[in-house]
């Protein structure tokens, strides 16, 4: 399962008094499972814009945190600065990252919007897509009159905030609070030093486009609407900022993009439109420059892209989509990418030697060997169906490359892909079954003086165990799932690899009786047997499916093999 991300990035009226910047930060760090990613000061517009990511409910906490820490050191009333501003922490947007909706995001934003009204007593409007009217999503307008309009605005009933009090509050003055989507910065490098080339592509593919002009397109007079205001010709690209600048320490110029809502135009779109529309004006583009980081999906997304233009198959590991990502879009061309520095799932990951799928392969032997009882036979199972989803997704890959059959390629592609969503999930229950495993020691080993410890250790003990029945249960489900795949590569696969993938049967149908085996131990400690009859229940059938499965497609394999 995807992990869940958010984003935060607050603003906090600071930024020339690194002592009240780092008591802000601190406060943020002091929350497990939040990682402070920048820390970015002005001088001029004193203001500090912080940007930190983790789990909803830790990004959550960070972030009323940190607006708390904010209202008790910054006086509003002493603040100047160049960059419009209302509060202690002027805005506090909530992005989401990977494996949470928009929709969930929204709720986290008005969650930390109503505790900072209630416990702190400061005004919070929640604008963008938390925005609870329309003329509240732009975050403009919620600021309109800035600190110093505050106390008129707040008397103003079509202004009342969202959360908290309607009254003045003189030194944290008041918040905006929302959900938006993620922002890329991304900076297309070019072969010229012009600016005013550089200009001219960045206008043919931002989505606000150029003004229209009258005759000659660079001399013509603007042509203006009924209201006076100048008709634009929109660029091609939606959700897209642009301009071109001249970067004198590259000796090239760019065209500097704002992606602000990379769903609707993701880097790898924005890059070859911005080759396409460089070519029409006999300009080449070099490579790319990503500033800041960027969600996995993301570069994963591009890597597929780039992958479907060649017609190859994208049923690769997520290390190569990234690679192929990196090279297509020249992310190299002015320093080394580095992917553990600028994929904020990876930024936020932590190398842990005790997780079973980051040990090599002579280690996870070694282990299971060990007087050690994880892992045991329920990661072994699950282990040895991913390898078998595997073998059946190296033959979708082999299949779809195969001379003669270049017009099958996205055929096999999307089963590579599918068998390397099944792989991958396997592959996180390899450590999730040891896991389990361990919570049920855990439960046993809680204190039982009193009756009441041993009530509630008893408790605890039956919910692990359950647990640890339906890890096993959910290998069964999963793994089955891979015979689909491996069926169609015998049937339809290069002919060359059946036997490879009759393994990949053989291993499917080995993963599935073992995890049942674990399953039905499990279950016997449990005492809720409608709970048991349930899962017994299902097992049996996936077995029986399972064994099924893998006669009819040795079969199949024998008659293949022996009409060669």
């Amino acid at each position: 399962m995807e992990k869940k991300l958010i984003e935060c990035v607050p603003n906090f009226s600071e930024g020339r008094d690194m002592g009240i910047i780092k008591q802000i930060t601190d406060v943020i760090e002091s929350v497990e499972g939040v990682k402070l990613l920048d820390v970015d000061p002005g001088k001029d517009t004193n203001r500090t814009v912080v940007t930190f990511v983790g789990s909803p409910e830790a990004v959550s906490e960070a972030a009323f945190r940190s607006v708390k820490k904010a209202a008790e050191i910054i006086d509003m009333s002493k603040h100047h600065g160049a960059h419009p501003r209302m509060g202690a922490t002027d805005v506090c947007p909530f992005i989401p990252v990977s494996g949470i909706t928009m929709e969930e995001t929204v709720e986290v934003a008005h969650k930390v919007a109503e505790r900072v009204g209630r416990e702190l007593a400061i005004p919070v409007y929640c604008y963008e897509n938390a925005a609870s009217k329309p003329e509240r999503r732009n975050l403009a307008n919620c600021r309109s009159g800035e600190y110093e309009g505050l106390r008129k605005k707040l008397s103003d009933t079509a202004w009342k905030p969202d959360y908290g009090p309607s009254e003045f509050n003189e030194r944290s003055g008041a918040s905006a609070i929302g959900a938006r989507d993620f922002l890329v910065a991304f900076n297309v490098n070019l072969n010229t030093t012009s600016t005013r080339r550089a200009n001219a592509i960045a206008y043919d593919v931002r989505e606000k486009g150029r003004p229209a002009r009258d005759g000659d397109p660079l001399t013509g007079k603007f042509l203006r609407d009924e209201k006076g205001e100048k008709i634009m010709i929109p660029g091609s690209l939606k959700s897209v900022k642009a301009i071109g600048w001249y970067i004198e320490e590259y000796g090239k110029a760019q065209i500097s993009m704002n992606l602000t809502d990379i769903f609707v135009t993701p880097v790898h779109i924005a890059f070859d439109e911005v080759c396409h529309k460089a070519d029409a004006r006999g300009v080449r583009v070099t490579g790319s420059e990503l500033v800041g980081l960027i969600p996995l999906k993301s570069l994963i997304d591009a890597g597929r892209y780039f992958l479907a233009k060649q017609q190859r198959s994208s049923g690769v590991s997520d290390a190569e989509l990234i690679r192929i990502a990196i090279i297509s879009m020249g992310l190299n061309d002015i320093y080394p990418f580095k992917p553990e520095e600028k994929i904020i799932e990876f930024v936020m990951a932590e190398k842990n030697k005790h997780k079973l799928i980051e040990m090599n392969l002579k280690e996870f032997m070694d282990e299971t060997a060990s007087d050690s009882p994880a892992p045991g036979g329920g990661s072994v199972s699950a282990y040895m169906g991913a390898l078998g989803v595997s073998l059946g997704t190296m033959v979708a890959n082999l299949s779809s490359h195969k001379r003669g059959w270049d017009d099958r390629w996205k055929e096999f592609s999307d089963w590579a892909e599918k068998g390397k969503v099944i792989q991958n999930s396997l592959l996180q229950l390899v450590d999730e079954d040891a896991i389990a495993f361990n919570r049920i020691m855990d439960a046993f080993s809680l204190p039982k003086k009193s009756e009441e410890d041993k009530r509630l250790r008893e408790i605890a003990v039956q919910e692990a165990t359950k647990n640890a029945t339906l890890v096993p249960l959910k290998v069964m489900e999963t793994a089955f799932s891979g015979f689909e795949l491996i069926s169609e590569m015998i049937e339809k696969g290069n002919p060359n690899s059946v036997s490879d993938a009759g393994v990949g049967a053989l291993a499917l149908r080995s993963c599935i009786r073992g995890a049942f085996l674990n399953v039905k131990t499990n279950a016997s400690g449990i005492h809720d047997k409608d709970f048991v009859n349930s899962v017994i229940g299902r097992g049996e059938d996936l077995e029986f499916k399972a064994v099924a499965a893998e006669e009819l497609i040795l079969k199949n394999i024998n008659v293949n093999i022996r009409n060669k």
